[in-house]
């Protein structure tokens, strides 16, 4: 009788260490996702909070067993903060074995095109751990090092995708942006704006001007020379796309007269020379294209009258008020065709 209570208990325990093991090693994540996220944040990395997280957001399906084997493997005294990719089918050892060794999953940050340092840090403050309030202070704290200021800041950004930790600090996410502004800025390049007489922040700022202005490649270079040959003689740029910057209102359409009387530095009817610092992130190409402009003779553009995205250059102003009225009897015409065809579909 003791012989088969002993077994007994004997199978009962090899039973119990089975199950446990089968919880420990097989798969135990409880979405049906491809892969959620763990967030530990900086100085939140108890492992109460850990477990809490676990088990509010229903991560796993036993968090008992994974707060055991978790302990038994010390990750509470190695945790560290940081964003920890879930796979759908990971067992607990492996999850506690990433958290155990801090195998964070790296943020990648898309950068294409950004207006402001404002939506800058916007954009920072929801992919990343820090603030955006931290970005912006740091705009003004911290550039000055690198050759930059809270104006002159977004010069720094190219096109690219960047990898970071999700709780890496703002000084580690410029370094990387300080990091490709010198390798886009190759001897080559710096040498053709040098001939143009500008540095690459003031080249940077034409290209971000040239990029608002079209979206036609072909023109992009033709434009640039047009704004240097005013810079060069002491006129203002008269750039509309500045207006927009000015106004914080990237959805006109039509820039009035009105609009011209806007009190700022980056209003350049109003103010000679380049803006204080560029009004978005232009594309490379169209950088490439305002260092390798060719030389005209050309001060005044205007978009054609058929609608067609492309412009109309000229040396004179009568030459350039000609196709200028052009344009504008072009657009009222379209614009009374417009409101015709949305008066009539109301009526209906």
């Amino acid at each position: 009788m003791f012989r088969k209570l002993v077994i007994s208990v004997l199978i009962i325990a090899v039973l119990a260490g089975t199950i446990a093991g089968w919880q420990f090693f097989t798969s135990n994540t409880a979405f049906s996702e491809k892969s959620k996220y763990l967030y530990i944040r900086t100085g939140h990395a108890t492992w109460p909070e850990v477990m809490k997280t676990l088990r509010d957001s229903n991560l796993i399906n036993s968090p008992a067993a994974f707060d055991l084997l978790a302990t038994k493997l010390e990750v509470p005294q190695k945790l560290k903060a940081g964003r920890y990719e879930l796979k759908k089918g990971m067992s607990l050892m492996d999850i506690a074995r990433m958290l155990r060794n801090g195998r964070q999953a790296p943020v990648k940050l898309i950068i294409t095109k950004f207006r402001t340092k404002e939506q800058l840090a916007g954009f920072l403050g929801r992919k990343m751990e820090i603030d955006s309030a931290d970005v912006v202070a740091y705009y003004t704290d911290s550039l000055q090092p690198y050759g930059f200021d809270s104006n002159t800041v977004m010069a720094m950004l190219y096109p690219n995708t960047y990898s970071y930790f999700w709780n890496a600090s703002v000084g580690d996410v410029f370094e990387k942006f300080r990091t490709e502004y010198k390798r886009v800025w190759t001897d080559e390049r710096r040498n053709q704006a040098r001939k143009l007489g500008l540095t690459p922040i003031q080249a940077y700022t034409l290209a971000s001007i040239v990029e608002e202005e079209t979206q036609n490649l072909e023109e992009k270079d033709t434009i640039a020379s047009v704004y240097l040959n005013r810079l060069n003689k002491g006129m203002r740029l008269q750039a509309d796309p500045t207006i927009k910057f000015a106004m914080k209102d990237f959805t006109l359409k039509r820039i009035y007269l009105k609009y011209l009387q806007v009190e700022s530095p980056y209003n350049t009817y109003m103010n000679k020379g380049l803006p204080p610092g560029p009004i978005c992130t232009p594309s490379l190409q169209t950088l490439d294209a305002v260092l390798q402009q060719p030389q005209t003779n050309y001060l005044y553009f205007v978009a054609k009258s058929d609608f067609s995205g492309r412009h109309v250059y000229t040396e004179t102003y009568d030459q350039h008020l000609k196709v200028a009225k052009e344009f504008q009897q072009a657009l009222d015409i379209e614009q009374q065709k417009r409101a015709a065809l949305d008066s009539a579909a109301n009526l209906k």
